[in-house]
């Protein structure tokens, strides 16, 4: 039987996959490359999973759900242009690991899940993890969290038909959202941004994602 991997090891495989993975694919904020190395990818995983922690591709987890690619977690954050005393709404907490790194970056994360035994695993892990600033919730993450808004930046990790129209409404003036939108199969990522005058809609890059479901989601 092989030896397991010791947190040194499992800090290079991390540091390589920063570098070769992100870095060298153009990610530029500091701050997002520090959070990623801080935050140990293995840890939400299943056990079977852990030596792919780190692979170039999205790794399945429970609820037939799956953890993204870390290109994508790290595309996805950069977006967001976070600063550390503003409030983040995530739709999606999957696994929590991009929970994670978006708790490291700003002031107080508000994740909602579909899938009650994800969050409670994420919650869990979260919590191993020292992340406190992190308010948890099971529900339609399609409606968002209205007692809560408005949010300076809302992350969608789930591909929705098109922008649901309360995460619109809960995006605070100057606020950024970023959400996979399309037909399953034909997804782009878009990044919408609040001015004062109204709102702007940029498609990024291509992209595939597991469905949102909601009532501004996919009923299925």
């Amino acid at each position: 039987m092989l030896p397991h991997p010791s947190e040194a090891d499992r800090a290079a495989e991390r540091e390589q996959m920063v570098a070769e993975q992100l870095a060298a694919r153009g990610i530029g904020s500091a701050a997002v490359l520090a959070a990623i190395r801080r935050i140990p990818r293995e840890l939400f995983l299943t056990p079977a999973s852990r030596d792919r922690a780190y692979l170039d591709g999205a790794q399945p987890i429970d609820c037939g759900q799956t953890i993204s690619q870390p290109y994508m977690v790290a595309r996805m954050t950069e977006l967001l242009e976070l600063r550390p005393d503003q409030r983040v709404l995530e739709i999606g907490t999957g696994s929590g690991y991009q929970t994670a790194i978006l708790a490291v970056l700003a002031g107080h994360v508000y994740t909602i899940e579909w899938h009650l035994k994800l969050l409670n695993q994420a919650a869990g892990w979260l919590r191993d993890l020292g992340l406190s600033n992190v308010s948890c919730r099971c529900g339609d993450g399609s409606l968002g969290w209205p007692e809560h808004a408005p949010f300076d930046a809302i992350m969608v990790t789930a591909g929705a038909p098109d922008v649901p129209p309360a995460l619109r409404a809960q995006l605070a003036v100057g606020g950024r959202l970023v959400v996979p939108t399309g037909p399953v199969g034909d997804q782009s990522l878009q990044l919408v941004r609040r001015a004062p005058a109204g709102f702007t809609q940029d498609e990024v890059l291509k992209c595939r994602f597991v469905k949102l479901l909601g009532a501004a989601g996919w009923q299925d």
